[in-house]
């Protein structure tokens, strides 16, 4: 059965709920999630979003701290066009009602902090948890309007070009989708559809992304024909909690400023080995101090130790994770705490322009999925939810202005010739061993043997995915599975290509600088029949 829409929107993050209720006034939309509205990274999103809202700050600052991040690879059009929206976007938000922390003092009656890398208070927030926020406040209007239809539980398979239907110069109509509930393959047609589906932070073994983050829009995009760029930078967060019962629990990089010492397991400390500022030096440098230590010794973990202050102190400084460690037993006013630098946030991804096309007709891409140029070689903190609003506004109004048309009768999903899988411990298998791998070889700090080893493991990869995808019925994990298989292929070979260290791609054989920056672009040999 086929189901009409004017846009099909993939992800229920903030790039694309706000992206929805910018159409849905105009459009029917469709929704499509992997879990329930609120399982994105941006629920996770504890900072803030930045802006420049306060008369001592400028946009030229914003900009400069922008490039200065970004290690001069970051996009001069598409950094000041983010930036100089940055400010409607937050008047978005507060006209919805997202609850940002007041200040009465402020000109703006909002609270705005300081994050790395900022020289001035841009940060509005709220509290910290910022993301959380923004997406309950979205949810709440989205699940109340009467043209968003949502499909909660559902995950893209692959999109649906023109070339499907024998008509090669119409581009994307719509996406095959799978309910994972029942098992069933629904068809989605659409006149616009949007990519929202966020990062590819589970292709490794510690990341701080939530388990839907699998880099399906990405590789959805490049299947599809679409131009990938700048997958090799990956930016990790230095200290993530290692526990078997703590996925993904962040501790605060403000327990280093506070006080807190990185140790080796045997008490020795380590950091002002590799850099003057010790624990205080930059995020960047402290997860590669950190990813040297374990390399070099075989270790699963490091301790920040900041069992030196006081139980009521720390309760005071920081409640949510003294509480959270406490539950799994480590009680940090006696005892260090194991941690891990994490993936953290997807830099490259599907290649748009300034109204989040892609390089296929019909097609959108919004989001940490998308690679606009904002973010060159490394995020600047905080500029994240801000580029999927300015972004989502941005598609809005591209399709918006699009004339209607008619949608065509799509064939419908075909699984005559496959069966139930008989093994699903493939999957499994296949699943750890390439978060391991891709942990080992292609994570903070690189070198070209680690790179080809892990190519080759992909190819392995590859060859027994594509054989169980071809003779068994679909699940959720065979198409997660896939899509991080292609997702690490892509991260790799740009890697491979990258013969320097420029912001967050670290390489002990390529230590220095090219002279002229450069992206790193892939361009697919041909286009799919999907």
């Amino acid at each position: 059965m086929q189901k009409d829409h004017d846009v099909l929107i993939l992800g229920s993050g903030t790039a694309g709920l706000s992206l929805a209720l910018r159409l849905a006034d105009h459009l029917r939309v469709a929704i499509v999630t992997k879990r329930s509205l609120a399982d994105s990274a941006s629920s996770w999103a504890q900072g803030g979003i930045a802006a420049v809202l306060d008369t001592t700050d400028s946009l030229e600052a914003h900009i400069q701290d922008t490039y200065i991040a970004g290690a001069g690879l970051c996009d001069p059009t598409a950094t000041r066009f983010v930036v100089e929206h940055g400010k409607r976007a937050i008047e978005w938000l507060i006209e919805r009602g997202v609850p940002f922390t007041r200040e009465k003092q402020s000109a703006m009656g909002y609270h705005l902090t300081r994050e790395g890398g900022h020289s001035h208070r841009r940060i509005i927030h709220a509290a910290d948890a910022t993301g959380a926020a923004v997406q309950a406040t979205l949810t709440a209007q989205v699940c109340g309007h009467p043209n968003i239809e949502i499909f909660e539980n559902h995950i893209g398979i692959d999109l649906i070009l023109g070339s499907k239907i024998g008509d090669t110069s119409r581009g994307c109509l719509g996406a095959y989708v799978l309910d994972i509930e029942n098992g069933r393959v629904v068809t989605i047609a659409a006149r616009s559809t949007v990519l929202a589906t966020g990062g590819a932070g589970k292709v490794y073994l510690y990341t701080t992304n939530p388990d839907v983050a699998t880099g399906d829009g990405i590789a959805m995009a490049w299947r599809a024909g679409c131009r990938i760029a700048n997958m090799e930078f990956i930016q990790f967060h230095p200290t993530c909690l290692y526990h078997p019962q703590a996925k993904s629990f962040l501790i605060s990089e403000a327990v280093r400023g506070e006080g807190g010492i990185l140790r080796l397991p045997d008490g020795t400390r380590f950091m002002p080995d590799h850099d003057s500022r010790a624990e205080l030096a930059p995020r960047d440098i402290v997860a590669r101090a950190i990813d040297f230590e374990m390399k070099k010794r075989g270790l699963d973990c490091v301790y920040l130790d900041i069992s030196h202050k006081s139980t009521a102190w720390l309760r005071s400084h920081f409640p949510n994770i003294h509480a959270r460690c406490l539950e799994l037993g480590i009680d940090i006013a006696r005892e260090p705490i194991p941690v891990v630098p994490a993936a953290h946030y997807t830099c490259g991804g599907i290649v748009t322009d300034l109204a989040a096309r892609t390089d296929l007709a019909g097609l959108y891409c919004v989001g940490e999925s998308a690679c606009t140029g904002l973010h060159g070689a490394n995020r600047l903190a905080s500029n994240s939810l801000l580029e999927c609003l300015v972004f989502g506004e941005a598609a809005a109004q591209d399709i918006l202005a699009k004339p209607a048309g008619s949608l065509p009768e799509l064939p419908a999903w075909d699984e005559s010739r496959v069966t139930d899988a008989d093994e699903e411990v493939v999957i499994s298998h296949n699943w750890a061993e390439l978060r391991r791998f891709m942990w080992d070889y292609v994570g903070i700090v690189r070198t070209t043997k680690r790179l080809q080893r892990a190519r080759h493991r992909i190819r392995l990869l590859h060859r027994e995915i594509d054989e169980f995808y071809s003779n068994f019925r679909v699940s959720n994990d065979l198409i997660e599975l896939r899509n991080l298989v292609m997702t690490a292929d892509l991260i790799v070979r740009c890697a491979m290509r990258r013969k320097e260290s420029r912001g967050l791609h670290s390489s002990r054989d390529h230590p220095g600088l090219l002279p002229r920056p450069r992206n790193t672009i892939l361009r697919p040999l041909k286009r799919r029949r999907y």
